[in-house]
């Protein structure tokens, strides 16, 4: 993946930030860190771009964002629950005002019933906000799952910041 090629949506991101006075923070499992791969390959971005968390293993998830284990047990690392404690963790442990946070099954293994290749949960988070999820679904091998994944969380951001 050529993470220039999110280069309009990241300029877009990057003036709605600057504009507000905020800072992002990213916490991310199947991207592997490429949200914030895209988001630091403009210049400037150290004005708007806080910190980016890559939490690919529970233990990971756990120890760095403070996911509590039990909830990872219970629903799955690829869900709602833990999206969402994904998401303000990386508020809790930053200094950003915005955060998103993606988990999900890139493949081409890990599918489990109910949880297909493809599945991913993405959260939205605002210091002193709510804490938006929702689940994707998207087709393709692993390169074009994580692609996906990562044009949904800036498009997602930018339509938080309209």
């Amino acid at each position: 993946m050529v993470v220039t090629s999110f280069e309009p949506a990241v300029l877009a991101l990057a003036e709605r930030l600057r504009a507000r006075g905020l800072r992002l923070a990213t916490a991310e499992s199947c991207t592997g860190g490429l949200i914030a791969a895209a988001c630091t390959s403009v210049a400037g971005s150290s004005d708007w771009f806080e910190r980016g968390f890559v939490t690919y293993s529970n233990e990971a998830k756990v120890e760095s964002l403070g996911v509590p284990a039990p909830l990872i047990v219970a629903h799955g690392a690829v869900s709602e629950p833990v999206v969402c404690a994904m998401a303000e963790g990386a508020l809790v442990h930053s200094r950003a005002d915005q955060a998103v946070a993606v988990t999900g099954i890139a493949g081409p293994g890990g599918a489990v019933p109910g949880k297909p290749v493809g599945t991913v949960w993405l959260a939205l988070a605002q210091r002193g906000g709510a804490t938006q999820a929702w689940r994707c679904r998207f087709d393709g091998d692993r390169t074009a799952v994580r692609e996906q994944t990562v044009a949904e969380a800036l498009r997602a951001l930018l339509d938080a910041l309209r």
